[in-house]
Order: C-alpha cells, then sequence, then structure tokens
C-alpha cells in the first residue's frame, strides 16, 4: 500500500564600495552565485532572496564581466566578483544560492560554499551529475552541519497534502502505480530525463519512499543505447544517450513507479506529469502548473462510467478554489523554500527538500544509465556505480 514519506587565481572584484549600516548588519548576508552564458539564474534563485525582508545580498559572483555587471545591477548590491571563492571569503554570507543551471559546476560551487563555512545552500537542480559527485557533497555538508536544499520547488507545495488526504481516506482506493513522464519535446529521453524528469523521480519519493531497484532500457530512434550514441549533454549534464527511455522503479513501500519520455512525442508537453493510479480514481500533478494537481474520480478501467470530471486539487482540498494565492506564490517563486532553509538552519533540521532528496534523485537518473547498461536488468540502490555508467558502454 502506497504512503508518504516526509523527507522533512588572481581574481578581484568588480567594485568594492562598502554600503554596510548598523541596519544592514543586522540582517542575514546571502551571496549568490551565477555564470552567464553557462546556465545563468535559474528560475529567479537570485532575485527570490529580494522577496525576503530580513536578508541582504552581500555580493554575487560570475565569470562572465557584462552578465556580473548586468546581475548587480539586478540584485543592487556593490559587491561583484568574477572568482565564487574569492567572493565568498569576503563577503562572509550566512546563505548562498548555487544559480546556474549547468550541473557541471554545481560540485564545486556548492563544495567551496560548505568549506567557507555558510550555514544554508539553495542549489539549482539537477543537483549534481553523479552519485559519486553527490557522495563528496554530502561528506562535505555533514562534516561541516551545512543545509543543503535542492530546488524541487513542487515538494513545498501545499496541495501534496490534500492528496496524502485522498489517499488516507481510502476515496482513491487502493493506489496501484504511479506514473511519470517527460515533457516530450525535441528534448525527449535522456536530456528530458535529467532537465526535467527529475521533478517528477523526485515526487515519486514523496509519495513511496525512495527506490529499492531499477530497470530501464534507453533507445535511439528505436535502438538500444550503445557507446557510439554517447555524446556530451547539453547544459553540462555530462554523457548522455536517447531519445527515448523508460524506466521501472521499485519503491520502498513496495509501489511500482514508471518513467517515459520520448522527443516530439506529441503530447505538446501536457504529458509531463505524474500520475497516482488509484482503482477509484487518478491524481494527476502537473508540473509547476496553476492549480497544479487534480482528481479525476471513478474506476479508471470502467469505460460504462459517465465522463470523468477533472476536479482541481487547491490548498482547500479537491474541487475547492484556491484559499492561499499567496502561498502558491511562493511556491512558484521559490520563497518558501528559501523560508525553509533559513528555518531549517535555525532550528537544526533538515530542509524540505534536502540533501539526501537530491542525492536520491540523482541515484534515481544515474540508475537508468546503469541498469541499460547492464542489458536492462533490475539493479539496487544505492548504486554500486558511482559514476555515470554510460561511459562504460
Amino acid at each position: 500500500m502506497l504512503k508518504r514519506r516526509t523527507f522533512l587565481a588572481a581574481s578581484s572584484a568588480v567594485l568594492l564600495t562598502p554600503h554596510l549600516s548598523f541596519a544592514a548588519e543586522t540582517k542575514r548576508r546571502v551571496a549568490v552565485i551565477g555564470h552567464t552564458g553557462r546556465g545563468n539564474y535559474g528560475h529567479g534563485l537570485d532575485t527570490v532572496w529580494q522577496q525576503v525582508p530580513e536578508v541582504e545580498i552581500v555580493g554575487v559572483a560570475d565569470a562572465n564581466p557584462a552578465g556580473l555587471i548586468a546581475e548587480m545591477a539586478k540584485l543592487k548590491t556593490t559587491q561583484g566578483f568574477d572568482d565564487y571563492q574569492e567572493m565568498l571569503e569576503q563577503t562572509k554570507p550566512e546563505f548562498v544560492t548555487v544559480a546556474p543551471r549547468y550541473a557541471d559546476q554545481h560540485h564545486d560551487m556548492v563544495l567551496a560554499a560548505i568549506e567557507s563555512g555558510v550555514k544554508g545552500i539553495y542549489c539549482e537542480k539537477p543537483f549534481v551529475r553523479t552519485p559519486g559527485e553527490a557522495d563528496s557533497l554530502l561528506a562535505a555538508a555533514s562534516q561541516h552541519g551545512t543545509k543543503v536544499a535542492v530546488a524541487h520547488r513542487n515538494r513545498y507545495h501545499p496541495a501534496l497534502a490534500q492528496i496524502d488526504q485522498l489517499i488516507a481516506s481510502g476515496e482513491m482506493g487502493q493506489v496501484l502505480e504511479i506514473r511519470g513522464k517527460g515533457k516530450g519535446d525535441r528534448r525527449g529521453g535522456g536530456e528530458d530525463l535529467w532537465v526535467l524528469g527529475t521533478h517528477i523521480v523526485n515526487l515519486f519519493t514523496y509519495f513511496a519512499g525512495p527506490p529499492k531497484t531499477c530497470s530501464a532500457v534507453m533507445l535511439q530512434e528505436g535502438k538500444r543505447v550503445t557507446s557510439a550514441d554517447v555524446k556530451p549533454g547539453a547544459e553540462g549534464l555530462g554523457p548522455l544517450a536517447a531519445n527515448e527511455l523508460h524506466a521501472r522503479y521499485v519503491m520502498e513501500d513496495g509501489t511500482i513507479a514508471y518513467y517515459d519520455s520520448i522527443a516530439n512525442d506529441g503530447t505538446a508537453g501536457n504529458g509531463y506529469c505524474l500520475q497516482l493510479i488509484g482503482s477509484k480514481g487518478i491524481v494527476t500533478w502537473h508540473i509547476d502548473r496553476d492549480p497544479v494537481a487534480h482528481f479525476t474520480p471513478g474506476n479508471p478501467f470502467d469505460p460504462a462510467l459517465p465522463p470523468r470530471k477533472w476536479l482541481p486539487i487547491t490548498s482547500a482540498g479537491v474541487g475547492k478554489p484556491e484559499n492561499q494565492p499567496e502561498v502558491i506564490r511562493k511556491v512558484h517563486n521559490h520563497v518558501l523554500a528559501i523560508e525553509d532553509l533559513m528555518a531549517a538552519v535555525d532550528e537544526d533540521r533538515p530542509p524540505l527538500c534536502d540533501i539526501q532528496a537530491g542525492v536520491t534523485t540523482v541515484e534515481m537518473v544515474c540508475g537508468v544509465f546503469e541498469s541499460h547498461r547492464q542489458n536492462s536488468q533490475a539493479i539496487k540502490f544505492p548504486l554500486a556505480e558511482r559514476g555515470n555508467a554510460l561511459t562504460k558502454l
């Protein structure tokens, strides 16, 4: 039975004009790391701090000179650096955002922030590229007591609690399986799994706990991926292949969860979702939409039923108008995640979507690669292979 798991070199500063005041020093110090032209500042992870009154942005680092100047103006800070390590040393922030979308930079940036002594880090997804990189950060965060949160913002949505209630009440009946799909655009397959599918598989673990096994197949133009198909992935994702893939996970509570992604699948992006399929109805979670989820009551396998209604799931419940629009806005712009990270530091607890959740998500992606390499056998978690298995095809 499905159950919810709660997881609760020479470099110089561009400008160093002092702008401290007594009031500013009482605020919590935040620094932003980005890289214009190599992932930029993904999904508002830089400007989110401007919506948190109790913080002050004390510096921004960007190796692109023009991008740095533009970002300093955007964040209204006079402290800009072309070297993030120098920024960390000079500004001594309490919190850091690692904002570039390019995943090949995340490990070194997060590690530098941890080792500089920051208390909390908010990192863009995909978190890192391999389980080995994840291991390194997990160990460093544990050693230094740093709280790390990964930007899977759906994990902060209040509609999740309403779905938990649907399941617990029996209104959905028996949950038979979980199905997730990629966006199905030109990135379908391996890139879709990394860039967008990580949101989906992260939610798998919310509802059913971490994975026990994964079996998967990766295809290129309908044929099994071979070493000849492996190329450097976009956005610094590392070795990548496949314009179609299919994965099956056995989750901790025994639920089977499927993830599928096919390039140019014709769904116009509407297939980018997670579905909990129950004997008395289906919950569909469309990533980052509003309303984000719907309940379709009725036996999903009975053709004799009348046309099924898609009932929105909001903070207030199934079929009810949204009564917390400000909370939903905070989910979409990452403010709720930032507030949770700050509270996690103050309360000495893991953030809601913490580093372990990020590690598990990376392993779920890399588990697809390893299963394919092993002729689609079911492979166990944690993975024995801590690198990218596509390099060993």
